[in-house]
């Protein structure tokens, strides 16, 4: 069938109309109405007392309590994800000691609230006077003896138990990555008698990753605002500092805001971290990786450019006019190889086709295929 008999709707001069949405344009509409009133009721009410919040976003004893959450959120969140891969092997180990070990770890520290566990560190002195080493299942330590109260301090309390609560919920993360992976693969990689190492690092981590990161990054974003809980050791992180300063001055509501704010300034910028290195490990699962925002706007500034027609690409053809694959509709650089190689192969049959009512070049770059596949085959008819 020629191009021309395919489609005779267009011969006839029939117009397609695009599908009007009127839900979803009335529904943007509300949506814009309501941001824009919450937007001018933030503008026009003075009981935010935007001043206040300007003088105590940037002074010292707020920065110096926001280096002190970054320091807790680092630290718990390097030890949680270590010590949750050690669990996470071993609840895949066919040891049923380690197992059950370390699903009796996960379920209690899962049980236990996370505030409840800093106060049983913080006032461990009260079981145990003193820590050290000595002879095992006693009381005589010879070899070396602490106070718990000079040994435990606030700050480590809170460490301890950020990391042993964070510990609990990584491992089941890294575990169900772990379990992700085809174990098809893996008895592939086996029957080739590659190395255990090299199945883990180059087989089982790299795909294992992919559903690892999104989770892993949601953790550490709940750390970042768990580590508000700390202020019921007393220890002058950024929740508890704002609230010493309310309580001076009593401006809760803009101190509030300060709080706030940094905690969505450090969410936002993990955020991302977790988008591109999410993109980092899709490469090669995906036919198309996701645009980053500045390939987006660019996209955008073409498309509008297009559409004006005034010396831009042609409607339809600007994947081309800016470097991309034929009938692509991103540059070549964004698109997975074996979406190039497959519009490289095509680039002849879709060059000869454009148009479309041209049934002769559509017919004569049919021929072009057929003799490039005959040649390829190397027979003769």
């Amino acid at each position: 069938m020629s191009a021309t008999s395919a489609r005779p709707e267009f011969e006839h001069g029939l117009k397609v109309v695009p599908v009007k949405h009127w839900g979803r344009w009335a529904l943007s509409a509300v949506v814009v109405f309501l941001v824009l009133q919450f937007v001018w009721s933030l503008a026009v009410n003075p009981q935010w007392q935007w001043d206040v919040f300007a003088e105590y976003f940037f002074a010292p004893s707020v920065l110096n309590a926001l280096v002190l959450t970054l320091q807790l959120t680092v630290i718990s969140g390097v030890i949680g994800f270590v010590l949750g891969a050690v669990l996470a092997v071993f609840r895949l180990s066919k040891s049923p000691l380690l197992n059950a070990a370390a699903w009796w770890y996960i379920w209690f520290f899962r049980s236990v609230p996370l505030v409840v566990q800093i106060l049983v560190w913080y006032n461990l002195g009260y079981l145990y006077p003193t820590l050290g080493l000595g002879t095992p299942f006693t009381t005589d330590f010879w070899l070396v003896e602490f106070p718990t109260t000079t040994l435990i301090s606030a700050f480590a309390a809170a460490t301890i138990g950020l990391s042993l609560h964070q510990a609990a919920y990584s491992a089941e993360i890294i575990r169900a990555g772990i379990l992700s992976v085809d174990q098809g693969q893996l008895e592939a990689a086996a029957a080739l008698g590659l190395p255990r190492r090299i199945r883990f690092f180059r087989i089982t981590l790299p795909q294992a990753a992919r559903a690892i990161v999104p989770n892993a990054f949601n953790e550490v974003i709940g750390l970042v605002k768990g580590t508000s809980v700390v202020f019921i050791v007393a220890l002058p992180e950024l929740f508890y500092t704002v609230q010493v300063i309310y309580n001076r001055n009593q401006r809760v509501i803009p101190m509030l805001l300060v709080a706030v704010v940094w905690y969505a300034i450090i969410t936002t910028v993990l955020s991302i971290a977790q988008f591109y290195v999410e993109r980092r490990y899709a490469r090669g699962a995906v036919r198309e990786l996701p645009p980053t925002p500045i390939q987006k706007a660019r996209r955008w500034a073409s498309e509008q450019w297009a559409r004006l027609g005034d010396g831009g690409p042609e409607q339809g053809g600007g994947a081309d006019a800016a470097g991309g694959a034929p009938g692509s509709t991103r540059p070549p650089e964004e698109r997975a190889p074996g979406e190039r190689h497959a519009d490289a192969a095509s680039a002849p049959l879709v060059a000869a086709t454009r148009g479309g009512a041209d049934a002769e070049r559509a017919d004569a770059a049919s021929a072009l295929v057929s003799t490039a596949d005959h040649h390829r085959n190397g027979g003769t008819r």
